[in-house]
C-alpha cells in the first residue's frame, strides 16, 4: 500500500482522488495541500484525508507521505518537484511537465540524479481504447504507421491561471497539445526522433495573450507525421478523437463526445453531465465513467506497479520533456511560419532512421502501385515500368485468377 500526498485541491486533484479513493483501492490519500485553507479542508472532508495543510513542504515531508502527486498549476511544477528531490520523495506530476522544455529537462535530470521515481501523469495515454490501439499497432495489425492525428477541443479550461500566459506558459497548444503530441508519439514509436514542426496558431475568440486554437504537424525521422488539432473555442463539450493510418490498416478512436451514450433532457434536473459539457438540456452525451474513459485508473495502476517493482512506467518525466520540446518548436513555428527544428539536447532514442523505400517490386520490369477487385470479379493492377516510368493497367479476368 502506498500513502499518497496530493498537492492541489482543485479540479484535477479531485479527479485524481476520485480515481484513487472512489474505487476502494489499496493506495490511500493521506495528505492534501491547497493554497487556500478552506479548499484543503473541504477536500480532506470530502475524501476523508487525515491531514491537510497550506504548506507544500509540510505536505511533502509529512510522515504519512510515501509518494507525492502534483496536481498544481504549471508555474508551480518545478518548485514542487525540486522539493520532492530535496526530500527524496517519489513524485508523479500532471501534464504538461513544464512550461518549457528547459524547465522539464531540469526536473527530469534532478529526479534522475537524486535517484527518485518520477512518473508523468499523461492520462490520455492510458484510456482503454488507446491501450488497445497501441497493442494492435505493436502487433503489426496496421503495418507501418504513416500518420497519427490527435484532436482535443473544448470551450476552454476551468481555472483563472490557465488564461494567464506567464503562469500557464502557453495556451491551447501547451494545455491540450501536450496530450495530442504524446498520443502520436506512442502510435509512431517513442524511440523515433521528432525532427521538426510546422504550426499555425491564433487567438480567435478569447481576449487573452495566448493562442486559443492551433493545428500542427510534427515530422519524425522515419518519415511518419504526427498531427495535432487543439482549441479552447470549440462549442458543444469536449471532443477527444484520434486517427492512425498505417500501410496495412487504419484506427479511429472517439474517446469522449460520442461514445454511444446519448440522452435527451428538458434540463429540469440541471445535473452535471460530463467534463466541459456546456448544457444540461437537449440532446446530451454523458460519459458513463469519466475517470475510466479518461484513463486515470489505468494510469495510477501503471505508476504504482512500476514504483513497487523498481521499473519505469509507460510515461516518465523524460517523456514529458520530449513533449515540451515539441511544443516549444510548435510555438516558434507559429511565429516564424516555417518548419522549426525540435531542440533536444538530451535524446535517448534511435538515431539515423530513414524513410523506407516506396518501391515494391511487381515483377522484374515493374514496380507495384495498386491492386483492386472490380464489381464483375476481375482484378485490376496498376504498375509502373522501372526504366521508362510509364504507369499502366493490367487486368486479370475472374476466370483466369489463380
Amino acid at each position: 500500500m502506498i500513502n499518497i500526498c496530493i498537492l492541489g485541491g482543485g479540479f484535477i486533484g479531485r479527479f485524481y482522488a476520485e480515481s484513487l479513493i472512489g474505487r476502494r483501492g489499496k493506495d490511500t490519500v493521506k495528505v492534501v495541500y491547497a493554497r487556500r485553507e478552506e479548499t484543503a479542508k473541504r477536500f480532506a472532508e470530502d475524501y476523508q484525508v487525515d491531514h491537510f495543510t497550506t504548506s507544500i513542504e509540510e505536505a511533502i515531508t509529512h510522515p504519512n507521505t510515501d509518494m507525492v502527486l502534483i496536481a498544481l498549476p504549471n508555474y508551480v511544477h518545478e518548485d514542487a518537484v525540486m522539493l520532492c528531490v530535496k526530500h527524496k520523495k517519489p513524485v508523479l506530476c500532471t501534464k504538461p511537465l513544464g512550461r518549457t522544455a528547459e524547465e522539464a529537462l531540469r526536473m527530469t535530470l534532478a529526479c534522475e540524479e537524486a535517484g527518485i521515481f518520477a512518473g508523468y501523469l499523461e492520462d490520455l495515454c492510458y484510456t482503454p481504447k488507446f491501450l488497445k490501439s497501441v497493442k494492435s499497432i505493436e502487433s503489426g495489425a496496421i503495418g507501418r504507421v504513416l500518420w497519427a492525428k490527435s484532436r482535443e477541443t473544448h470551450p476552454g479550461p476551468h481555472s483563472d491561471w490557465f488564461w494567464d500566459l506567464e503562469k500557464a506558459g502557453g495556451g491551447a497548444i501547451l494545455d491540450l497539445g501536450c496530450h495530442c503530441v504524446e498520443i502520436a508519439r506512442n502510435f509512431i514509436g517513442k524511440d523515433v526522433l521528432p525532427v521538426e514542426v510546422m504550426c499555425w496558431a491564433d487567438t480567435q475568440v478569447k481576449p487573452i495573450d495566448a493562442e486559443d486554437h492551433a493545428i500542427g504537424l510534427v515530422k519524425y525521422e522515419n518519415g511518419a507525421i504526427g498531427q495535432f488539432e487543439v482549441s479552447w473555442t470549440f462549442r458543444g463539450g469536449m471532443d477527444l478523437r484520434d486517427e492512425v493510418m498505417g500501410t496495412e490498416g487504419t484506427i479511429w478512436i472517439n474517446s469522449f463526445l460520442r461514445t454511444g451514450f446519448e440522452m435527451f433532457s428538458s434540463g429540469l434536473g440541471n445535473d452535471y453531465v460530463a467534463e466541459k459539457a456546456e448544457t444540461s438540456a437537449g440532446w446530451l452525451f454523458p460519459v458513463g465513467d469519466e475517470a475510466h474513459e479518461l484513463g486515470y485508473p489505468n494510469m495510477f495502476i501503471d505508476m504504482f506497479e512500476a514504483f513497487e517493482n523498481g521499473t519505469q512506467p509507460r510515461e516518465t518525466f523524460y517523456d514529458g520533456y520530449i513533449v515540451n520540446a515539441i511544443v516549444d518548436a510548435a510555438y516558434k513555428s507559429a511565429k516564424t511560419k516555417l518548419w522549426e527544428p525540435v531542440e533536444l539536447p538530451v535524446w535517448r532514442g534511435k538515431k539515423g532512421l530513414k524513410k523506407p523505400s516506396v518501391y515494391k517490386e511487381y515483377d522484374a520490369e515493374h514496380w507495384f502501385i495498386k491492386e483492386e477487385l472490380l464489381p464483375n470479379g476481375d482484378k485490376k493492377l496498376i504498375i509502373k515500368h522501372k526504366e521508362t516510368g510509364e504507369i499502366v493497367e493490367k487486368r486479370v479476368d475472374k476466370k483466369n485468377q489463380a
